[in-house]
Order: structure tokens, then sequence, then C-alpha cells
């Protein structure tokens, strides 16, 4: 199925880095790419690939150009962007190459590094993969909550192998500077290291957390709830089928993380009647904690 999708009219605005942009994908972070994309280069074709539901949601929301769920519809894309689940964006680079007929960039959104750069060894030389990983998110996914500040101000990691992905990775960062973001450069490994800590850890324990209290005290309890539990747990509504893929990927460095928690979080318990270790741990959080908040 391909589908035009009838637009209003577009202000005019910068020279585009890409002339065709095909996303793959149109949850938040793909939808918010195709939203945000539209906006700044009104002469760019914005190509969606999803599902039927999804896409006419993002024909709703003027989020595309073309609609389509069968990648044939890149044919003519010369830039590439998954962003399916981790295993599902992997699974797609397999496909590519019956999809796209000409030269293309390659990227994806992916939480996870490691596993997707190898994957794309084996895609056709026309093809330049340079991996990425924009760090603009929100409590609760989707399409519907896709929106063109998204990653305004926010870090866009990527992760490129090779001599020859030079160029591409320029064009990428000149893309995730046109949507706001702060393009870096960082190795595969020590991105699914740094995620792990900064952004995994957190999610699997925010989720823990609220499964443990809700569990406790119920619904009527959870109404007596103040602010701190509502600001401690509010990735809790995060879609499990992505963090699936982002622990089955990233397991050899989200397991120490995890131990790490497990360990300190067994030390508090052997310390309540006491406190010191209590003592310890809050004031290197708060300290740890100024940072974060500049």
């Amino acid at each position: 199925m391909v589908l035009p999708v009838i637009q209003p009219g577009r202000r005019e605005s910068r020279p585009p880095i890409f002339e065709k942009i095909g996303i793959v994908g149109l949850g938040l972070v793909g939808g918010s790419i195709a939203l945000a994309a539209r906006e700044i280069w009104p002469t760019s074709l914005v190509i969606g690939v999803d599902n039927k539901d999804v896409l006419e949601t993002a024909m709703r929301r003027h989020a595309i150009d073309v609609a389509a769920d069968d990648l044939i519809v890149l044919a003519e894309a010369d830039l590439v962007v998954l962003a399916a689940p981790v295993r599902e964006n992997i699974a797609l680079l397999s496909q590519l190459g019956d999809s796209v007929r000409q030269a293309a960039v390659v990227t994806d959104t992916g939480s996870t590094k490691r596993a997707i750069v190898e994957a794309a060894r084996t895609l056709p030389a026309r093809f330049t993969f340079v991996g990425g990983h924009p760090l603009g998110g929100a409590a609760k996914g989707g399409l519907e909550h896709a929106r063109t500040d998204l990653f305004a101000g926010r870090p866009w990691l990527l992760t490129p192998s090779g001599e020859a992905s030079g160029p591409a990775v320029e064009q990428l960062s000149a893309f995730a500077r046109a949507l706001g973001a702060e393009p870096r450069i960082v190795d595969a490994g020590a991105h699914d290291r740094l995620l792990a800590f900064l952004s995994h850890l957190p999610q699997l324990t925010a989720s823990a957390l609220m499964e443990v209290v809700g569990d406790a005290v119920g619904q009527d309890g959870l109404a007596l709830a103040g602010r701190g539990l509502a600001d401690s747990t509010r990735l809790a509504s995060s879609p499990h089928e992505i963090w699936k893929d982002i622990a089955a990927t990233n397991t050899d460095e989200l397991g120490p993380a995890l131990d790490a928690l497990i360990s300190l979080l067994q030390d508090l318990r052997r310390d309540l009647p006491v406190g010191e270790r209590l003592t310890d741990v809050f004031t290197t959080a708060a300290r740890w904690r100024e940072f974060l908040k500049k």
C-alpha cells in the first residue's frame, strides 16, 4: 500500500540536507523526526513506513508526504531512518538492499548500538550506515505524543564505523542540528556502557519501583501519594516492547549496572537501624544530583 498524503501549504525554509527522507517506524521518535523534517524542509519528501493504523494517524497529523506499509516505497530515498524497536531495526537492514535502489545514508534511533553497527557491515556497498541515538524522549511513546521540539537542546549520539562514513556523519550532524539537537560522536561500545547507566538502569528501576509500591498499597493507597513518587516513577509508563529489545541487546552492560544498584540497596537494607550508610548515600547522591541539574 502506498498513499500520497495531501498536505497544507508549507512555509519556505532552509535548503534540504536530504531530498527524500524515509522513516521506518512512526512512533514517538520517528514521528517527531517526520514532523520536524516536514516543518524545516518544505521541499523534501518525507516517506513514512509503518502499519495501516499508524499511517492513518500520521496522515491526520500531516507528519509525512507518502505513507506505505512496504519498504519498496523507499526505492529513491537518500536517507533511511530506522526508528522501530532495536531488534526490528536489525532485521530491517537485511531488507534494504532489495528495496532502496540508489546510494543512501542509513541510520537508526535505537538505544543500543553495538549489535546494529555489527549487523550493518553486511549492507550493500551503496549504503553508508551511521548508528544514531537521539536522546530525546517522553514518558509515553507513540505517534500521538510526537512533537517537533522533542530533540531541542538534547544530545544526538552518532556511532560511525570506518573512514567511509565521514561525509555521512557530517550530513547527519547537520540534520540533527537542524532539528535542534546537539550531535556528538561516540564509540558504539562506549555508548552502550554509558546508556546502561544513564537510561536503561533508570528505566528498569522506575518500573520495578512502581510495581512494588502499587502491589503493596493498591489504587486507594496511590491516591495518597505526593509528587515524589510521581516524579520518581515517571518512566514507568514506557512501553515494554521497546525495552525488551534494549535489555536483550545490552545484557552484558545492563546486568552489572543492575548488580551495582542491588548491592547498594542491600547495603541500605542492612544499615537501616544505624543509618551510617544511608547518610553516605544521601550525601553522595545530592552532590551528583547538582551536576545532573546543570
